[in-house]
């Protein structure tokens, strides 16, 4: 009796699976977004340093159900942009993989290339 529902099973496991695949790739595209956005601000002397901080904080303060947008946090998607926009090749596959296995952590070497 379980058998002839499996089917049905399996087409929701997928179904969820791209469904998560699909908002990855959109959050991927969020953070490289704005850490080019930021990136380029900061480059052309537009903003400086401390923005970051204070974007953290205007985000916190001004739309508190919006998570995940810490200081820190920009400040990867800042790193994130600046690692890999000097490899187009990779773009794609970098948005492919989940996000905290493509942003190096503090003090780790920055080459794309790594394999730490």
């Amino acid at each position: 009796m379980e058998n002839r529902f499996s089917d049905i099973i399996q087409l929701i496991k997928q179904s969820r699976s791209n469904a998560i695949r699909a908002v990855n790739a959109e959050l991927i595209n969020l953070y490289w977004t704005i850490g080019e956005y930021i990136s380029k601000k900061i480059e052309g002397s537009e903003w400086g340093d401390s923005v970051v901080a204070e974007i953290a904080h205007y985000i916190q303060t001004n739309e508190p159900e919006i998570k995940g947008f810490s200081d820190k946090n920009i400040w990867r998607m800042k790193q994130f942009y600046e690692t890999y926009k000097d490899f187009p090749k990779l773009s794609p596959v970098v948005r492919e993989i989940r996000i905290k296995n493509i942003i190096p952590k503090p003090g780790k070497a920055e080459c794309p290339n790594r394999t730490s």
